[in-house]
């Protein structure tokens, strides 16, 4: 496939872009000082832990629980009072079948890259606690494990810190920790979250010899097709960094539910997005059931969205949307049922003092999925979500009627779409479905 074939704009992207934006509300969260998703740290509901960007520039999607002891956080960790609430190692691997796949050392020697905008200066320090929280091995620069550059691929010098995406950055190379303790990890910080600043930053991933990478950010369509620098296609500048055949590109659906304004870089036909799941131990023969990640005590839910601007790709079959429909896969996401990980960097604008954290977000799932690509194998095969479509048997079903509509945002739809709501086969909010164990995900 070629570039142009993979962002050709879709016919009469314009008029609809245009009657989308009369209609929008935009809720996507990011964090450039706006103190408004601040919260006390005794706080019942997530914090978005950035607020909304300035025009040109992408939102990291993270969300946790300042207090994991808040009403409806869910403490997974009762069998073990030792460890921190929310869910470890053992859960994810569980959940996901491939527990034997760990045990086998799946995935080591591959590379899962990350992507971020600017430093976190702990991330090394806080990777440690959580590794050793959890008994899994030591990923450090010294032992060739862990390696952070900025976008050019250096060392130094490395971006101003920011303490939101900080905790960005904690969620994400933990996350990938989780699922595959014996992967390598290469976190690459961009100096801002503009979009040709990240999209340089998934080209040096792969120049540097990533598997996979992980992308837990998004702005809208509208901002980045309508209103950024646009390439000599016509495509936002930086999109082409998304197109790498044989590496697979993964990026976050977003955490504003259901969107008439799809997100980008999600919206992309090279990438594969990542929504997200409310996650639950249950008595079934898997052990687990997933619904939908959608608005309940907090105003957020997993993205879900039928592009204005990119047309809809031959492996997608669904019928209500005529263009890119978002998401293609989707893993846990919902921060009452998130991840415990390990953030010492201060955020004062979120009144995070630095410690454990309950956190979700489709920032949870991507690199979730993302280090299963790499443990599975075969990602030389991988050039979008095509083989997801091929094989949708594999994956679990996440039904369960979980409408992730934000209610009073402009976005609402019925419970009876597939666009917004969980249901049986393909749905917007969780694409085909969550990974079945590592064969789920071969093409």
């Amino acid at each position: 496939m070629t570039k142009s074939r993979l962002f050709r704009p879709l016919a009469g992207s314009v008029a609809v872009a245009a009657t989308v934006l009369g209609l929008l509300a935009v809720v996507s969260p990011s964090s450039f000082g706006d103190d408004s998703a601040a919260t006390s740290a005794a706080a019942t509901t997530p914090v978005s832990v950035c607020s909304a960007p300035p025009p040109g520039q992408l939102a990291c999607q993270a969300e946790v629980m300042p207090d994991p002891s808040a009403a409806g956080a869910r403490s997974f960790s009762a069998k073990d009072a030792t460890l921190p609430s929310g869910y470890g190692p053992a859960d994810i691997q569980s959940a996901y079948a491939i527990g034997s796949d760990v045990a086998a050392h799946a995935g080591k020697g591959r590379t899962v890259a990350v992507v971020d905008a600017y430093d976190a200066p702990t991330v090394e320090a806080d990777l440690a606690v959580y590794r050793a929280t959890y008994g899994l091995p030591a990923c450090t620069t010294a032992n060739g494990c862990f390696r952070k550059v900025n976008q050019r691929g250096e060392a130094a010098p490395l971006p101003a810190v920011n303490a939101s995406w900080a905790v960005e950055i904690s969620l994400d190379v933990e996350a990938v920790s989780a699922a595959c303790p014996d992967c390598r990890i290469l976190l690459v910080e961009a100096d801002i979250p503009g979009g040709s600043y990240l999209g340089d930053g998934v080209d040096t991933a792969v120049r540097l010899g990533a598997d996979a990478v992980s992308n837990s950010y998004s702005a809208t369509e509208t901002d980045s097709w309508d209103n950024l620098a646009a390439a000599k296609d016509g495509t936002p500048v930086g999109a082409s960094s998304y197109v790498h055949p044989g590496v697979p590109i993964l990026a976050a659906s977003g955490d504003s539910g259901y969107q008439l304004d799809a997100p980008y870089p999600a919206d992309l036909t090279s990438v594969i997005a990542v929504g997200g799941t409310s996650l639950n131990r249950s008595d079934t023969a898997r052990g687990w059931t997933e619904t939908a990640w959608g608005p309940g005590q907090a105003q957020s839910g997993a993205g879900a969205a039928c592009s204005a601007h990119v047309d809809k790709p031959a492996w997608q079959h669904d019928t209500a949307c005529p263009g890119r429909t978002v998401a293609d896969i989707s893993a846990v996401a919902d921060p009452y049922t998130g991840l415990a990980i390990y953030d010492s960097t201060p955020d004062p604008g979120d009144q995070l003092p630095g410690g454990w954290l309950h956190a979700g977000g489709t920032s949870a799932a991507t690199p979730l999925v993302a280090a299963m690509y790499v443990m599975a194998g075969a990602t030389a095969t991988v050039d979008d979500a095509s083989g997801l479509y091929a094989h949708p048997g594999r994956l679990n079903d996440v039904a369960g009627g979980r409408n992730v509509s934000i209610p009073g945002s402009g976005h609402e739809c019925p419970t009876t779409s597939y666009l917004c709501t969980s249901l049986p086969g393909y749905d917007a909010p969780t694409g085909v479905g969550s990974p079945d164990g590592l064969a789920s995900l071969r093409s």
